[in-house]
């Protein structure tokens, strides 16, 4: 975008942007390259401390974005959300719009997204637990897994509307996480979803008639239930009740444009390591040094491929919550342990908290220099010298072991706790930076592994400062706006496994990726499982699911609670429908390394919202769970049991597609049913696509134009940095049914397979 600004009266303008400004009015227009007006803000208004903006929105506008949410909405217009950071919930304060721009909402702290003014508080109508002494359910907390006890009550109130139309509404339970999210209005189910953690609030949008309704919610023991619910209005409103200023970044033009620009503002994302790209094993826990190498062991010997086994919480053992040490009864040497996994060609990530046990040797020190968040168990990393303190004891003691990926676990931090407390030394509210934790914690973990001198890889001693050092790889549960730049991938935390939050996983996913936020992944099968998972042939079929649609996620990972997730453990049939999904995973590879370069140097988007590629299809962008994996492959996931075809739209899109599986063409600006089996989900390749995968081999896709990069590099060091890559750019001339490449490479084999993809049109 034209940097370049010019300033006259109330006007600014570049070559890209024209921005007016009604001082009078207090409203701010913005239009675009061609003189189309996208953006209108109408209000800007300061109360005290609190901060409220409001533009202009129309009917046929959609909004995508705002991070990782449990809702099931893709589109946001007109829905109201709290932006807070819990278990299974990242808020990102950033909105794309169809319409050609995309909003920045420049708050550290509770946002409120269309908040609505009118509520209703519930009152318990009566207990409706099926046993008097309730439900006995496995959780996982901060101090590790326990057994909890849950009973259920019925809550209800009424409410009289006055005329008839669509209502956005709110559901919060009342306490700092939710088991349950229900609500009825006159007997229909509105919010349905449950787990053993939830946020606590869910939203809605319904339609109804004016006149008397009654509102009815099935929710835990102990929830203190209000409904707050007001008209969908034709503007979308941001409000943070502590601010020092209306305070917002809007950007304009594609999608693309719009979250590279995002990026080049916030950071830019380093370039995943490529083995980060394979498959990642994980599941709760390895006991172990010896499970681990067992596991392994038997993943080779199996022939399925893998590139990272995960250790979960708890090894530190006797020495108390993340003592960041491995207790020697059960890991003897950690540094053989990854010795043994780097002579397998495998790496290991470790869990990591930024909660510290206070009795434990780390956390004495930290007691004794004040470098808690009062009232808890986190450390203060608003405090500079509590992020180094925990920084020096991360590194002098778990650095030179050589582990070779970081599972920053819990950084929102968990159950919202800086409400009502203050950080930094008491210098601040915690209110003020509610939602800005994960990203200190990763700040200081990637900067640390980014500056630290020496680092242990493959049994050797790296200068990490050479040009030689590695890239840093953390998996952490939150993030904020501007996470990238720290190399940062996200999950979505400890969900459930039925069908309806599958489906919300790939929401909130995408969500992720309209903010702004190029790696994510989630916990494939689900990370709360049925005690008898490994027979129960209908949460196999789901588990299945999971996966095959995990292959096209930015990362592939499955983990589980209380599991033995390995794909053994579930019969020969689903290790084999397993074992299919993690050779396509490799096969991939070069394409999808392809288009993490393009990530890091273009500032793309790998999974990607219809809306990216589709902007005018109006059907495309109706599509919640269909996303582009790259620029070529239109995915399709499978979201319901016990199904042999599965309809597909396919947008419109010049010279169509192909059937990945088959290879059958089909026109665009159409649904289609095509058979699905137990082992894939459909996958469409866009025509004009160009697709690398391993062995050299290039699949050609024709009917378009088309062009892709091929990006090649050592796959783990910072020497990119450096201009050590190569790239090959490969150019279809349909009309002329031409290939040639435009090669500027140093350490490319130049020899590659070509193979056209050619069919009939169906």
């Amino acid at each position: 975008m034209d940097s370049l600004l010019y300033v006259k009266d109330d006007v600014v303008r570049s070559r890209d942007v024209r921005v007016d400004v009604d001082k009078a009015r207090q409203t701010v227009t913005i239009k675009n390259r061609q003189g189309t007006r996208v953006f209108t803000a109408t209000l800007h208004q300061m109360q005290g401390r609190e901060a409220t903006l409001a533009f202009r929105s129309d009917k046929d506008e959609r909004l995508y974005g705002l991070g990782q949410f449990q809702d099931g909405y893709s589109n946001v217009r007109g829905l109201s959300r709290r932006l807070t950071q819990v278990n299974t919930q990242i808020s990102i304060p950033m909105l794309l719009s169809s319409k050609g721009y995309g909003v920045l909402w420049n708050n550290c702290g509770l946002t409120e997204f269309n908040p609505l003014s009118k509520y209703e508080v519930l009152s318990m109508w009566h207990e409706v637990s099926a046993q008097p002494e309730g439900e006995v359910v496995n959780v996982t907390t901060t101090e590790g897994g326990r057994r909890e006890v849950r009973q259920r009550n019925t809550y209800e109130a009424t409410i009289d509307l006055t005329e008839e139309g669509d209502y956005s509404l709110l559901l919060d339970v009342g306490q700092q996480m939710a088991r349950r999210h229900n609500l009825s209005i006159d007997g229909e189910t509105v919010i349905e979803m449950q787990n053993l953690w939830l946020p606590p609030t869910a939203s809605a949008i319904v339609h109804l008639k004016a006149g008397h309704h009654v509102l009815r919610a099935e929710l835990s023991k102990g929830d203190a239930p209000v409904v707050r619910y007001g008209r969908v209005k034709d503007e979308t409103v941001l409000r943070s009740p502590i601010a020092d200023a209306v305070d917002y970044t809007v950007f304009v033009g594609s999608p693309d444009e719009i979250v590279a620009t995002y990026r080049e503002l916030t950071g830019e994302a380093p370039l995943m390591p490529r083995w980060a790209l394979g498959y990642i094993h994980c599941r709760e826990r390895f006991h172990s040094s010896d499970e681990i190498l067992q596991t392994a062991n038997r993943f080779r010997s199996e022939g399925l491929p893998v590139s990272v086994l995960v250790q979960d919480w708890q090894y530190w053992g006797k020495y108390g919550w993340n003592a960041m040490r491995f207790d020697e009864e059960h890991y003897p040497d950690p540094k053989a342990l990854t010795d043994s996994l780097h002579a397998m060609d495998m790496r290991l990530m470790v869990s990591v908290w930024s909660k510290i046990d206070k009795n434990s040797e780390v956390g004495r020190q930290m007691q004794e220099a004040g470098y808690y968040i009062p009232g808890t168990d986190w450390i203060d990393f608003f405090n500079p010298d509590a992020a180094a303190a925990y920084w020096r004891n991360f590194a002098e003691r778990l650095l030179p072991l050589g582990i070779d990926a970081w599972w920053q676990d819990a950084t929102e931090p968990e159950n919202d706790d800086l409400a009502g407390r203050r950080v930094n030394n008491g210098k601040w509210a915690g209110e003020e930076v509610r939602n800005i934790y994960p990203l200190l914690v990763n700040k200081t973990v990637y900067e640390g592994l980014m500056n630290s001198q020496f680092i242990i890889h493959n049994s050797k001693l790296i200068n990490s400062k050479s040009k030689n050092g590695l890239r840093p790889m953390i998996l952490t549960r939150c993030g904020f706006a501007g996470i990238q730049r720290y190399g940062s991938a996200m999950w979505s935390g400890d969900v459930g496994n039925d069908w309806e939050t599958f489906r919300r996983q790939l929401t909130a996913g995408l969500g992720m990726q309209a903010a702004g936020i190029p790696w994510w992944t989630y916990d494939a099968g689900g990370f709360f499982r049925p005690g008898n998972q490994y027979t129960d042939q209908a949460y196999i079929e789901r588990m299945l699911r999971w996966i095959e649609t995990s292959v096209y996620l930015p990362l592939m990972r499955v983990h589980g609670y209380m599991s033995d997730t390995e794909p053994w453990n579930y019969g020969p049939e689903a290790q084999s429908v397993i074992a299919r999904c993690l050779k396509e995973r490799y096969r991939l590879l070069p394409y999808i390394y392809s288009v993490a370069a393009a990530i890091s140097f273009e500032g793309s988007t790998l999974m990607r919202p219809l809306v990216f590629d589709f902007a005018s299809d109006e059907k495309a962008l109706d599509q919640k769970y269909e996303y582009m994996f790259g620029p070529a492959l239109l995915v399709s996931p499978v979201t319901e049991p016990g199904v042999t075809t599965w309809t597909t739209y396919l947008p419109e899109n010049e010279g169509g597609w192909y059937d990945y599986h088959t290879n059958r063409h089909y026109d665009g600006g159409q649904s289609v049913t095509t058979p699905v089996g137990v082992d894939h989900i459909p996958v469409f390749v866009r025509a004009g696509s160009i697709i690398p995968v391993e062995g050299d081999e290039v699949l050609l896709y024709p009917g378009a134009d088309g062009t892709f990069t091929l990006y090649e590099d050592d796959g783990t060091t910072m020497a990119y940095e450096r201009g050590e890559y190569s790239r090959t750019t490969f150019q279809w001339d349909n009309a002329k049914r031409k290939l040639t490449t435009n090669e500027n490479s140093k350490l490319i084999n130049s020899r590659f397979k070509i193979k056209l993809i050619d069919s009939q049109t169906q």
